[in-house]
């Protein structure tokens, strides 16, 4: 409880940075995928027709959403984070009796929050070009928290190792949004052949996908349970790197 006053100030100032700042934050994925609801759920969708037993567009709904968590989540705390490095506000929070793990909490909780806003938003977006009821509430809330934590922490590793601010384009780029629209967003994985299929299953947004899927329309390409098994893996993983990295002080003292 001693450290709650220097978590508070750190997630505030997370929030406070994205919402002022709404216009460039909130508003863009909102145009943007109102483009994908109205190109591929509308126009194309009425030609390709069903996937999965359900309307092309109500499939593609939780994959978009949850893309929209996953970019709005990671490019807040790198952008954040790398910030402070390069303002040098970062000497600020090292030479002050703060823990690591509240940095760390922190800045992850600023990217959560800003991941779970711009999803509410493309949610309710979603709404009135497929208005449906989520089958299972609870797991789409909770694949939509851990999710948002997982490249939260991968935004925050990029920005440790980040030394210019190429650096911090350079895996959203090439690698993140690659693993994103390969991830069963716009088609089920069971449309592939071999050996892309079988590739496929080793792309962890896959299994996010999914789990969000099944907790909106009930149905998935893979196993539930191993979806949340590797979530949690990938967060303790990233958490575990990222405290490691902190306490070295790997990106920030040298």
């Amino acid at each position: 409880m001693k450290h709650l006053i220097a978590l508070q100030t750190i997630l505030f100032k997370e929030i406070l940075r994205f919402v002022r700042i709404w216009p460039q934050t909130l508003l863009p994925p909102a145009v943007t995928t109102s483009l994908y609801f109205l190109i591929f759920g509308r126009l194309m969708g009425a030609r390709i027709g069903e996937m999965g037993g359900i309307s092309y567009i109500a499939y593609i709904v939780p994959g978009v959403i949850l893309m929209s968590v996953i970019t709005n989540a990671y490019s807040n705390v790198v952008s954040s984070f790398y910030s402070t490095k390069f303002q040098r506000h970062i000497e600020e929070l090292l030479i002050a009796p703060v823990p690591n793990w509240v940095i760390l909490t922190g800045y992850v909780g600023g990217g959560v929050t800003r991941g779970l806003m711009v999803g509410a938003v493309v949610a309710l977006i979603s709404h009135f070009f497929s208005p449906q009821a989520w089958v299972h509430p609870w797991i789409v809330c909770l694949v939509c928290i851990l999710t948002a934590m997982v490249f939260s922490l991968a935004g925050f590793l990029n920005a440790l190792f980040a030394n210019s601010f190429d650096d911090i384009s350079i895996i959203p780029n090439f690698v993140l949004t690659p693993l994103v629209y390969l991830g069963g967003v716009f088609y089920s994985v069971s449309l592939l052949p071999e050996p892309w299929r079988s590739l496929s299953l080793g792309n962890p947004i896959l299994y996010m996908v999914n789990a969000f899927r099944y907790g909106m329309l009930g149905i998935s390409d893979v196993d539930i349970m191993r979806s949340f098994a590797i979530i949690g893996a990938f967060i303790l993983t990233l958490g575990g790197a990222s405290l490691i990295l902190l306490h070295k002080g790997i990106g920030l003292k040298n």
